[in-house]
């Protein structure tokens, strides 16, 4: 049965969201219709609203969210109505040539619904990154559902469907951080303090918080950074360098996503080491480095896509891990709001006041 629900909407570019009634078809073959629970506000439905993504407004806004299955269409087999589920916008196809050569985090061809929810007036909406979960219920594609253990809170579980999980990959999958090892992440938001999280559970040593905000330097420690740095009062190269016996650390993180901090992470790491990009650069920047300096320091420069995950694999694992007290999701939860807040969480999130809003419904 077709459902009408609430739903936050971007119209156009730049203006503030409102709330709509939102049109929610049956499930088809493949889909699913998730009853959400909780959905974090993260800066890519920032993006969205401001038509960094493209242009295909409106957009159904909201991603990183937890539910409960309501209900699933023909051929689903994976998950069932009742199952609670972690939303992900990584629904491997299984037949795309990354996946064939085995690497599915790649994925060039990840599945979405193909109905699409509608604006009651039968206008079609973009739900954001095939989503659209600032809203009472969502249509998705079943592969973006992953079943974790319901034990964990919603507004905590949701986290893992994009930036905690963003960053907890960046430090482990991407960087692949191990026992000993030492690293910088640079930029402590929420993304930032989850490659510090990932780093302490992975058995990293030496965990180097930099920032020009202070207060986020002390929200750091609380996620396992064991020295912190302000860029603004102190050379952060040198003092990362004079934290790793000269040497510069064996990974950096970069979680802004500009050429000055990528630029940075390139010179704080080890000559071997490794600079992992996972915040977002917009469109128009471009950096330059001169070649000798790209061929002399070896290692690795590399980009982190949703942290190189697999849902199917890391959202269990992790929801273990915050269950048995080794994994501390809750503590990225600054507030829970309602749906009608999110404008006013944005603003909260562009002027640095909280690590995640999260929108429970």
């Amino acid at each position: 049965m077709v459902q009408q629900v609430r739903g936050v909407v971007a119209h156009s570019k730049g203006k503030p969201v409102s709330v709509e009634t939102i049109t929610v078809p049956d499930p088809g073959p493949g889909e699913a219709v998730v009853a959400v629970q909780a959905c974090g506000v993260c800066h890519t439905d920032l993006h969205y609203r401001e038509g960094g993504i493209n242009d295909e407004f409106p957009f159904l806004l909201g991603h990183e969210a937890a539910g409960v299955v309501e209900s699933v269409g023909e051929g689903v087999s994976d998950v069932a109505p009742g199952d609670f589920v972690i939303l992900n916008w990584r629904a491997v196809c299984g037949v795309c040539r990354a996946c064939r050569r085995g690497e599915p985090k790649y994925c060039f061809s990840t599945d979405n619904a193909t109905q699409a929810m509608t604006l009651a007036s039968g206008r079609p909406l973009t739900p954001a990154l095939g989503i659209g979960a600032f809203a009472e219920k969502t249509l998705v594609h079943a592969g973006q559902c992953t079943k974790v253990n319901p034990a964990a809170k919603p507004e905590v579980a949701g986290l893992l469907g994009c930036g905690v999980m963003a960053g907890i990959g960046a430090a482990i999958n991407t960087g692949g951080v191990g026992r000993g090892d030492s690293i910088a992440v640079i930029g402590c938001g929420g993304v930032g303090d989850a490659a510090i999280a990932g780093a302490k559970l992975a058995g990293a040593t030496t965990i180097v918080a930099v920032d020009v905000d202070d207060k986020k330097l002390e929200w750091a420690k609380e996620f396992g950074a064991t020295h912190t740095i302000n860029s603004w009062q102190t050379d952060p190269v040198k003092a990362i360098q004079e934290l790793t016996d000269g040497n510069g650390a064996n990974v950096v993180v970069d979680a802004v996503g500009r050429p000055e901090t990528f630029k940075l992470a390139f010179y704080a790491r080890d000559l071997a080491g490794t600079v992992v990009l996972v915040g977002v650069p917009t469109p128009g920047m471009t950096i330059q480095l001169p070649l000798i300096d790209v061929f002399g320091r070896g290692g690795a420069t590399k980009s982190s896509w949703y942290g190189d995950c697999l849902p199917s694999r890391d959202f269990p694992m992790l929801i273990d891990l915050h269950l048995q007290g080794r994994l501390p999701l809750d503590k990225f939860v600054s507030e829970t709001i309602g749906i009608e807040d999110v404008e006013e969480a944005f603003h909260r999130m562009e002027r640095g006041e909280v690590l995640r809003s999260v929108v429970v419904l």
